[in-house]
């Protein structure tokens, strides 16, 4: 059973909630704190194996509880429970993530050189951007395909995107250490910048690093879905980091593994948008980038990538995570799928135009 209070409860109101609760045997109420992107919202979990025996109406009379829903779904933390409960935004370093705020992060797959790096971030800055992504980790299949500088060029790409205005770097980490290695990095430069902590779908159900990144309360995670398994599992994996205590978690589709995915690089799977917003509150991402994984054109002349990426914002995607390299030719890391900085403000205006259909189209609809 989940009872959600009114925003900005008092914490009498949750004391309240938490003896009432208290009082039926086998019942452990737990308090979870959500810092949303107008309200923070206050939410009284009931654990135990007779939450059916508890009635709803003792605490639905309360006063500053907003309503009491049971819970019949596996995403306690992370559930949307009914399709008023809002998504769960939140705001990091200056950066609103939510579903009233599109984020584009536009970068480097995989950082190379630190003149790429400033040839990147400089042109984000010059259209406005704010978000970036940039891998310093990169898990690959072969052994022997470059794997990522680490966390010898954490200090200067920190300090190159905090002088061009990045609040936000999207970064996959492969290791709990990672983090702390981030951390570190930061505080060196200054918290020249703020990063996004990337799980990638090689990692979608590595367990240790999921309750990783949920046990620290500085960095918000980016969940990319794991391509060979199902949606209801990488949910799962999110509720792992939830778990944990952070609930700062934005879930991204990147595509999955499948044979009838051909000729993409995986099988776009941004139809599946609405349904991660309807089960869960989560805001969504998509990644056009992995999904297609190519520089094919359209006969429109638009790039498949334009298209992928237009599926999922008019399907209600509010982040997207995309790749572009000054010189894909020359890039160490899926350079035949990178955007080229010269596309970079047709693609934008492109999808801030889809942006604004969508939020027509939800209008019209009301």
């Amino acid at each position: 059973m989940v009872i959600t209070l009114e925003p900005n409860a008092p914490t009498a109101v949750v004391d309240a909630v938490c003896a009432l609760a208290a009082r039926h045997a086998g019942i452990s109420p737990r308090v979870h704190q959500f810092s949303g992107t107008q309200h923070a919202l206050t939410e009284v979990h009931l654990i135990g194996k007779n939450t059916h025996l508890v009635p709803t109406s003792v605490f639905e009379g309360m006063a500053g509880v907003r309503r009491v829903v049971r819970v019949s779904t596996r995403y306690r933390l992370i559930g949307r429970h009914g399709l008023d409960a809002a998504t769960a935004g939140f705001e990091y370093n200056g950066v609103t993530f939510g579903d009233d705020h599109l984020n584009i992060f536009a970068g480097l797959c995989a950082v190379d050189t630190p003149e790429h790096v400033e040839q990147m971030v400089s042109a984000l800055e010059q259209h406005g951007l704010n978000t970036a992504r940039m891998g310093a980790y990169k898990p690959r299949t072969s052994p022997y395909d470059f794997q990522g500088l680490g966390s010898s060029c954490l200090p200067w790409l920190f300090e190159t995107c905090g002088r061009h205005g990045i609040k936000v770097v999207a970064m996959e980490i492969t290791d709990v250490r990672n983090i702390d290695e981030i951390r570190q990095a930061l505080e060196d430069t200054g918290q020249a910048t703020g990063v996004m902590l990337q799980i990638g779908t090689r990692n979608a159900q590595n367990f240790e690093l999921l309750k990783g990144a949920g046990q620290q309360a500085t960095f918000p995670v980016l969940f990319k879905r794991g391509m060979g398994i199902s949606l209801e599992e990488s949910l799962n994996a999110c509720e792992y980091v939830a778990s944990e205590g952070n609930p700062n978690i934005v879930f991204c589709l990147r595509g999955v593994k499948s044979h009838l995915g051909e000729p993409h690089r995986n099988l776009v799977d941004f139809a599946h948008v609405p349904v991660v917003r309807r089960l869960t509150r989560l805001p969504v991402c998509i990644d056009p980038s992995h999904s297609v994984g190519k520089m094919a054109l359209a006969p429109d002349g638009l790039p498949d990538i334009y298209h992928a990426c237009a599926q999922g914002l008019i399907s209600g995607a509010s982040n997207v995570l995309v790749d572009f390299h000054p010189q894909p030719t020359l890039a160490l890391c899926d350079g035949p799928q990178a955007l080229t900085l010269a596309q970079l403000p047709g693609f934008l205006a492109s999808m801030r135009c889809v942006r604004q259909a969508y939020l027509t189209l939800t209008q019209a609809a009301v």
